[in-house]
Order: structure tokens, then sequence, then C-alpha cells
């Protein structure tokens, strides 16, 4: 996972930079097809604003926070990005329950042969 971080009107200190890749490396444990990530955080006044775009395969996740502290963006912001990430994937799984080549426990296989494919 490759992760690009952008800062408009703020500074990326090291300590910011370590912090969003600690976040964001949560992530890979759902998905191995996570290619490129591209963090933006924002100062706006007294608004502090972390927006990320997630390429995966198959898909583009795009999510944004809000909050007056930083890293309570990024966290909010990384929170948004595992929700979407495990729906994605749970949309790419196969819910019938096939399982080709496995055989049932207990299960004869003329039973098998004829559960696969019925007369």
């Amino acid at each position: 996972m490759q992760i690009n971080l952008t800062g408009h009107h703020v500074d990326i200190t090291p300590a910011l930079r370590s912090y969003v890749n600690e976040k964001l490396e949560r992530l890979a444990r759902h998905s191995d097809s996570i290619g490129n990530v591209h963090v933006v955080l924002t100062v706006e006044s007294t608004v502090q604003k972390a927006e990320a775009t997630m390429h995966l395969s198959g898909a583009d996740l795009f999510a944004d926070a809000e909050n007056e502290n930083m890293y309570a963006a990024i966290d909010a912001l990384t929170d948004k990005l595992d929700r979407q990430v495990i729906k994605h994937k749970e949309k790419r799984k196969d819910h019938r329950g096939r399982q080709k080549g496995i055989p049932v426990q207990g299960a004869t296989e003329e039973a098998v042969q004829d559960f696969i494919e019925p007369e």
C-alpha cells in the first residue's frame, strides 16, 4: 500500500505522518488489494479536516472527517474507510456458500454428487 500525504495550510510533521501511516496500516488487515491511498489534511479556521481517496481492486473509496483536533479527524477518517473496505469485501464475496471440491463431512460421495449436480 502506497500512502501519499498532502497538507493544505498545515505542515506535515514526522509525528503526523507516522500517525497517519500507523492508522492506515490497520486497513491492510481487511484487504490485500489496497493500492494507492491519497490523504489530504486541511486546516480551515478552527476546523481540522482529513480526507482520503483509496484505490482498491474494483472500487475507489472516498471518506472525509472534520474535528477540532487533527488526530481525532484522522481517527474518524480511518474508521469510515475501515467500514467501507469491509463492506466492499463483503460485496465481492460469494454469499451462496458454494465450496467446490470440498465434500461435506459425513456425506457419501453419491450424496455430494447429487447435491452438486441434481438429476
